[in-house]
């Protein structure tokens, strides 16, 4: 077990380098990660339940507490990021299929790995984890309404199958983690610290997946896709930082929403744009996927070494 929690603390601590790493291979050698394609909704599934596992009640008493700054946080979360995917497609005139995907990795919640960058950029960890659990349960009726208002006009939306979606790869997984955590806590207590090691190779099995399947894809579109994204994720950390500025919040929860807002949960962008979409539109949450993970750690550390209000 010391060994798993060491291989999961290293893991966690590399994550953008072996996503990236993945992603290259993928993109080398596609045959070798095609057959993945087929597990992504169990990988997603299996993310959500070690939420559920992680999750307590106290996670979301800052919503009874202190209300302000996470409507604040969630809100901005859910207009910010949905409206900046949907000027950037259209601004840079990306196809019915790429615009949808772009729109939709703005439509879903906060993703964990933002808890893990807040708590390194010395930010409100209560707020992050809050906002992502907040975020995860108003999902399945907030993002398939946003996508049927922003990207009906690309692509078909069914909100309600959308809805289903997400009810099974989202919140039956975490319902099952809670249970499971109420029922077997000494168990679960003892094997938490690998729940990051399960995180991680899920997430690269995902990317690893969608990169092998667009292949062509990214040879002839990657470039305008990465733009997309990078300009995607800067206009959730700048503008959501500058948000709760304005509404008088801590240097703190500013750095707790910002990272919140610019950080999405990727994986579940992968899965419903599969699913529901198609393989490309998958690509902008599978570049996502990496991307966010190089800013995030970057942001961390820089606001790491700085000093708080």
């Amino acid at each position: 077990m010391k060994f798993l929690e060491l291989i999961s603390a290293l893991a966690g601590k590399y994550f953008a380098g072996l996503v990236i790493l993945i992603a290259v291979l993928a993109y080398v050698l596609p045959d070798s990660f095609l057959f993945l394609a087929q597990y992504i909704t169990i990988l997603l599934g299996i993310v959500m339940f070690g939420m559920g596992l992680t999750l307590k009640p106290v996670d979301f008493k800052l919503i009874l507490s202190n209300p302000f700054s996470v409507i604040i946080g969630v809100a901005s979360q859910f207009i910010i990021m949905p409206l900046a995917a949907f000027i950037i497609a259209y601004l840079l005139k990306l196809p019915p299929e790429l615009a949808a995907g772009l729109v939709l990795l703005g439509s879903v919640p906060g993703g964990t790995a933002s808890n893990v960058m807040v708590y390194l950029a010395r930010g409100n960890l209560p707020l992050s984890i809050t906002m992502t659990s907040f975020s995860t349960l108003l999902a399945p009726v907030v993002t398939p309404l946003l996508l049927l208002l922003l990207a009906g006009q690309w692509m078909p939306v069914s909100p309600v199958a959308m809805f289903m979606s997400i009810i099974q790869v989202i919140i039956i997984p975490i319902l099952l983690g809670l249970i499971v955590s109420r029922i077997m806590p000494t168990i679960v207590d003892k094997g938490i610290k690998i729940v990051p090691l399960i995180s991680v190779t899920a997430i690269i099995i995902i990317v690893s997946a969608v990169v092998a399947g667009n292949v062509e894809n990214i040879a002839n579109a990657g470039l305008i896709v990465f733009l997309a994204v990078v300009l995607h994720n800067g206009a959730g950390l700048i503008i959501g930082y500058f948000i709760a500025k304005l509404m008088g919040l801590s240097e703190s929860q500013r750095r707790a929403i910002s990272l919140e807002v610019g950080m999405q949960n990727s994986g579940l962008g992968v899965a419903l744009a599969t699913a529901h979409f198609g393989p490309l539109a998958a690509l902008p949450s599978a570049l996502g996927a990496v991307w966010h993970n190089i800013t995030g750690p970057i942001i961390a550390t820089f606001w790491s070494k700085r000093t708080k209000e």
